[in-house]
């Protein structure tokens, strides 16, 4: 009963420490978002007036309705209220208010992580757990093509996939986000495949380690040696006590899925916040930089803090250790 109890008191620490956490890098990260923002070169009260050296008078009036001619910390709390209230302010260059700007585009983004990071984790995991468990030639193929596939750049991926399934073999469109379920899977398979191609090889690599470290392991060796069936073995031994390493890294790969949205989305001219961002930047609009960027950074935040929880789920031990 004793025991019961500590690790239910470690498992609430845990918690209560992991959400702590998720405020303060929050916070934090807005902080950051804002004053990096601040420094960037250029006036955005110029900008808005169009930057044919707009009368003084014109100036006042664009920052007196921006509120840019308030201090500097002012600024910073009125932008983080509105963000608690999902109140985001209204765009400089859109004319548009920013929650409706990215809540517009927020779906295609979250399809293509979703699609890519379901092939991320079923192939990448799959992949490992084969070379693994088969060594010998196919292990040294797949560990050849992994490599090269790691070093392979978005972009360039990118590229060779319209090249060849959308312009040669006419197999998927090139452009655009689709309408309807299975329309927009078919827009952003390319997307999606051009994404997730390094991470399938790294998640994969991670895999394979992670899987021969466990077949190489006494537990395992023992249950081999008492004529357990190896399918059993793999599932009950191997994969279980794998899974956290893999369930690690595969949420930080899948965190940083809505940063990497940026190259595919202007490549394949998906509407998501991605390509928002860079045209936002394009036209020095701050208020929808910052907006983005600091949604990107809770989306990363958010994944990992689940991931942890997940993990704890698995195995309360981890609690003890992460508390």
């Amino acid at each position: 009963m004793s025991r019961i109890r500590g690790r239910s008191a470690a498992v609430g620490r845990f918690l209560v420490g992991r959400a702590a956490s998720l405020v303060a890098t929050m916070v934090l990260a807005s902080v950051l978002v804002f004053g990096g923002l601040q420094f960037a070169p250029g006036d955005p009260a110029v900008l808005l007036a169009g930057g044919h050296n707009p009368s003084q008078e014109t100036l006042a009036a664009i920052r007196a309705e921006y509120h840019l001619d308030e201090p500097v910390w002012q600024q910073y709390l009125r932008w983080l209220s509105g963000i608690v209230r999902w109140d985001l302010g209204r765009s400089m260059t859109f004319n548009d208010e920013v929650g409706q700007l990215i809540s517009s585009r927020l779906t295609n983004s979250l399809y293509l992580v979703g699609y890519a990071a379901t092939f991320i984790v079923v192939v990448g995991v799959a992949i490992g757990v084969l070379a693994a468990l088969c060594g010998g030639l196919v292990d040294r193929v797949i560990t050849v093509t992994t490599s090269v596939a790691m070093a392979v750049p978005t972009f360039v991926a990118a590229i060779a996939l319209i090249w060849v399934f959308a312009t040669e073999l006419d197999w998927f469109p090139v452009f655009g986000s689709g309408t309807g379920f299975v329309d927009r899977l078919r827009h952003l398979t390319l997307p999606a495949l051009a994404l997730s191609g390094l991470y399938v090889a790294y998640l994969s690599r991670v895999t394979r380690s992670a899987v021969s470290t466990e077949l190489r392991s006494e537990h395992v060796e023992t249950a081999r040696s008492r004529g357990i069936g190896m399918a059993l073995v793999v599932r009950k031994h191997v994969l279980r006590n794998a899974i956290a390493p893999i369930l690690t890294v595969s949420g930080l790969i899948v965190a940083g899925l809505i940063a990497g949205t940026v190259v595919v989305e202007q490549a394949f001219g998906v509407s998501g916040i991605g390509s928002l961002l860079v045209v936002a930047a394009q036209r020095q609009d701050f208020v929808v930089v910052q907006d983005i960027a600091l949604l990107m950074v809770a989306f990363f935040v958010v994944v990992n803090t689940i991931v942890d929880l997940v993990n704890v789920a698995l195995d309360p031990r981890l609690a003890r250790t992460g508390a």
